[in-house]
């Protein structure tokens, strides 16, 4: 069967594949886009087809460097296999899309569709007309037309889901062009975002992400300005919810009535995701980062008083215009005050768009490296050291799906912690499911997991789990349908790493 042969199904059903560039608000972009897609009638192409689906969707990031060509890198690749397929389609959205516009079809002109993140939900519809027309379509709204978890979502995970809150910025960070292309802050109303979750947790959902550019400011559209505690406090109400996280803070907004809630709701996991960016106040200036270090340091304390096993990761930039040795020294200084569990670290890069890139000051690119190794260095052994002291405690794990990647030559397992450390572990004798809770007790510590190498303690069936059986069990029997149809399967397991996948736009 030729390439082309593959790509093409019985009955004239199309196929779709969306790769996502970026932040864990494109990553939730995304289920959205292949939720509208299904709904019209597509179906998801299978891993791996690389570019042979009918409908090929671009979800773009702006703030990566190099984005561009990244971007036109891979549509060039797409060209001879669209001219070659007639009926094939392309699509580009997201903050790229948002940003380049028309500069997008003028440089790639093979592209049939170019949509923003205000409008996603027109994909489908754009694309029908692209074909009828047979021109280009671009269409980029300059508002919010529809909130996000209003569209159809095809889930990722059976057991774990993203859930919006907010979207848009009211920050004015210098190094960041998110606010200019997802716009002004806007949230739900707390009784949409509650019958998501419930809803999220009667389909078998146990554990689920608040998700928002600034998630603790929450309530600044709807004038409430203990929204988030709140909200959060309302989570641990739902029955069936085992687990709740957030991602991610600013910690202008981080307010005590947050951390309480955090201590005193049990479903609200010990893990905080607080991005410094920056350990010298006038770096913090030059980034308009409304706190300075003293604020900072001052929260993690709080936090760490309210709830002592908490781990907490953050976001830095190493060489902002303007940043002394002096300044790159403070920002060591708060990575050991801190003892963050893990760091996300990047080295400045000019961003088209931000006032940070006409800034005067730009630091040459081995001193930029050689401080980020510096910091790279220090917080691997920080991390590790914080690890050590998790050698002997007993945990509950959430069990996960294609976190370990050696898992199958180690005959393990892997999970995440409460606090959302990976662990991997010895897989028992009993079926386990993702979703489904072990108890463990964690034997080895390395920099970036940890080990439980004994036996498991205990094994938790949930619904989680029945969820995820579910599933794979459907996922089968179309499988094994004699339709012709080549279905993709979806990848199930819990979104990526909160913080990796948090720390893309370096917004927060």
């Amino acid at each position: 069967m030729s390439s082309i042969d593959r790509s093409q199904s019985v009955g004239g059903t199309r196929t779709y594949e969306v790769r996502t560039y970026g932040c864990q608000m494109n990553v939730h972009d995304s289920e959205r886009l292949a939720g509208l897609l299904e709904d019209a009638g597509y179906v998801r192409a299978p891993e791996g087809s690389d570019g042979e689906a009918d409908v090929v969707v671009f979800n773009t990031c702006a703030v990566r460097e190099n984005a561009d060509n990244k971007l036109y890198g891979n549509l060039g690749h797409l060209a001879p296999k669209k001219a070659a397929r007639p009926g094939m389609q392309i699509a580009v959205g997201g903050c790229l899309a948002q940003k380049d516009r028309d500069t997008i079809v003028k440089k790639a002109p093979w592209v049939d569709v170019v949509f923003g993140t205000h409008n996603i939900g027109k994909l489908p519809v754009l694309l029908e007309r692209a074909r009828v027309q047979e021109e280009a379509q671009v269409e980029i709204a300059e508002s919010l037309e529809a909130f996000p978890s209003t569209l159809p979502t095809r889930r990722e995970s059976a057991y774990a889901a993203w859930v919006s809150i907010s979207v848009g910025c009211n920050n004015t960070c210098t190094f960041c062009i998110v606010p200019a292309l997802r716009g002004k802050e806007k949230d739900r109303r707390p009784g949409d975002i509650l019958a998501e979750i419930e809803a999220l947790v009667a389909e078998g959902v146990s554990e689920i992400t608040l998700l928002g550019q600034n998630v603790n400011a929450y309530g600044s559209d709807i004038g409430d300005r203990e929204a988030f505690s709140k909200l959060l406090r309302a989570c641990g109400k739902i029955e069936g919810l085992e687990r709740v996280r957030f991602t991610s803070p600013h910690p202008r907004d981080f307010t005590d009535d947050v951390i309480a809630a955090m201590a005193e709701t049990p479903n609200v996991m010990p893990q905080l995701h607080m991005p410094l960016q920056s350990g010298s106040d006038p770096i913090l200036k030059a980034m308009r980062r409304s706190y300075r270090q003293e604020r900072f340091l001052g929260i993690i304390e709080k936090v760490r008083a309210a709830i002592p096993h908490a781990a907490i990761s953050t976001d830095i930039i190493v060489g902002f215009p303007g940043e002394t040795e002096e300044d790159f020294e403070q920002t060591l200084h708060v990575v050991r005050e801190a003892r963050f569990a893990q760091a996300f670290t990047f080295q400045y890069s000019k961003r088209p768009g931000t006032p940070a890139a006409e800034m005067d000051g730009q630091i040459p690119k081995k001193v930029v490296q050689e401080r980020y190794e510096r910091l790279v260095a220090l917080q691997e052994e920080i991390s590790w050291e914080e690890n050590k002291k998790q050698v002997g405690r007993t945990l509950e794990l959430m069990v996960a799906e294609g976190e370990g990647r050696k898992d199958d030559t180690t005959h393990r397992l892997s999970g995440r912690a409460p606090d959302n450390r990976l662990v991997h572990f010895t897989k028992p004798d009993q079926e386990v499911r993702p979703g489904d809770v072990v108890t463990v007790e964690i034997t080895y510590a390395a920099p970036h997991h940890l080990l439980a190498e004994g036996p498991v303690l205990a094994v938790r069936r949930t619904r989680a789990g029945d969820a995820w059986g579910k599933r794979t069990a459907e996922k089968a029997s179309k499988a094994s349908q004699p339709t012709g149809v080549l279905l993709g399967l979806p990848k199930i397991g819990v979104p990526e790493p909160l913080p990796m996948a948090a720390s893309g736009c370096g917004c927060d």
